[in-house]
């Protein structure tokens, strides 16, 4: 069965995918006249600009503020992606693979723009007063009669991501990281786990969510930031062949090193793209259902906080846990995931390099857990109702249960395919839809008069 699921995988992240990734990644640059390089200026004023202002927000239509919006993707995008999953794509795919992972990146804050903009501008307000959007409501409402049936798909390959990410991947790096470090049963992890979140979320739903991670995820980013700096700056001098083996792996193949058993160029290309896309979700459309919720005066405003996301989670954070790998030379010792990335921290830094990172990973990965509710229930919405939440939401309760005990290989793998299943029907989308996105980013320029 899992030899299956391997070529499955494969298949989805070969060569072709890759084109349609950066492909689409380049038209929505063109689109949008390459904004997230030539007004770095602006998206950074439009979105990290705005963190600390005290903007009142109340008059324009949403439900979070674009702060909250904000911090609720970030929570799902900044998590075990960041530590387990960058460790893993160099672990398989060599020090090349964080190359495409920045490629992904330049080209998706131009994706994750479009979907942002697109998302705000068909999104529908619920009878319940709550507001939805994402892919399937702007290819629904954006493409008609020939959109639905993809919207359709998407909805469910939605569903299926989220509930793999959300309840298997988080889960279970949060899990195994307390048992390993601070000596927490799985299974208590689990219950913990599922006991804070379904509090928050039946306290206050979406809002609740919003306003706790607005408090939570700075600080969390900030930790392990430091946390990883430290690391490479203990380790400064291999700052410059780290540097030369991610250009240099990203075009040839990488030769077995201790236990690091080789790798070629399209595994590098491959496990970059990948884990690149599974953290800052720019070509899956999930984080644009949050970005929906937001109070904003322009669909295009909200989506500079789009751009900042991706530069944040992938050439940022991404980068930070690569360099700490690479620059400390564990990244050929044979381990993956989460434990080559501990193993960064402990040879720098000994028992309490792990704590710290111990604490980082319970941060992000609840967080996680918990800012991916906002997309489940816009699935769950839109395939059976908003009713239906009442009743479906406890799928997302209990599955973390059962998954804190599986093997973390098998939950990235199927991970990795669901992540494959998404974009595919998102990319076709934004292709069609790439006109009414220029549209959106002229009208907005001439708002602000660039």
């Amino acid at each position: 069965m899992w030899s299956a699921i391997y070529d499955a995988m494969d298949f989805l992240w070969g060569i072709p995918l890759m084109i349609l990734v950066i492909g689409t990644g380049i038209y929505m640059s063109i689109k949008c006249g390459f904004f997230q390089l030539a007004h770095i200026k602006t998206w950074w004023k439009l979105s990290a600009g705005e963190l600390f202002s005290k903007k009142d927000d109340d008059d324009h239509e949403g439900q979070l503020s674009p702060i909250q919006a904000l911090s609720a993707v970030l929570a799902g995008t900044v998590g075990s992606g960041n530590i387990a999953g960058v460790a893993a794509a160099i672990a398989i795919g060599g020090p090349g693979s964080v190359f495409w992972m920045w490629l992904i990146a330049i080209f998706g804050m131009a994706t994750k723009m479009a979907e942002v903009a697109l998302s705000v501008q068909y999104r529908v307000k619920g009878e319940n007063g709550e507001y939805y959007g994402g892919p399937m409501y702007y290819m629904k409402k954006g493409l008609g009669e020939k959109g639905k049936t993809l919207a359709g798909i998407y909805a469910f390959a939605m569903l299926i991501l989220v509930l793999t990410d959300a309840c298997f991947v988080q889960p279970n790096t949060l899990a195994t990281t307390a048992q390993d470090v601070f000596n927490v049963p799985l299974l208590v992890s689990g219950l913990v786990l599922v006991g804070l979140s379904l509090a928050v979320v039946l306290s206050g739903g979406v809002n609740k969510i919003g306003a706790f991670c607005e408090k939570l995820v700075p600080p969390m980013i900030i930790l392990y930031i430091v946390g990883t700096l430290l690391v490479i700056i203990k380790n400064a001098g291999n700052i410059p062949s780290a540097f030369g083996m991610i250009f240099e792996y990203a075009f040839k193949p990488a030769p077995a090193i201790g236990g690091f058993a080789g790798s070629t160029i399209t595994l590098a290309m491959a496990r970059g793209a990948s884990r690149g896309i599974f953290s800052n979700e720019a070509g899956e459309g999930t984080a644009a259902a949050v970005h929906a919720t937001a109070k904003t005066d322009h669909p295009v405003h909200q989506s500079m906080y789009g751009i900042f996301e991706v530069f944040l989670d992938t050439l940022v954070i991404c980068t930070l846990t690569s360099l700490a790998i690479l620059t400390s030379g564990v990244w050929s010792n044979g381990n993956t995931g989460a434990i080559l990335t501990f193993d960064a921290f402990r040879s720098s830094w000994g028992e309490l390099g792990i704590i710290v990172l111990g604490i980082a990973v319970i941060l992000f990965t609840y967080s996680s857990y918990l800012g991916f509710y906002v997309e489940f229930r816009t699935s769950i919405a839109y395939l059976f109702g908003e009713k239906a939440e009442k009743y479906l939401k406890w799928i997302f309760f209990i599955m973390p249960i059962l998954a804190v005990t599986m093997e973390i290989e098998k939950i990235w793998d199927m991970a990795d395919m669901a992540v494959g299943f998404i974009v595919i029907p998102n990319l076709i989308a934004l292709f069609m839809l790439a006109p009414k996105f220029g549209e959106l980013v002229k009208d907005y320029r001439k708002k602000i008069n660039m």
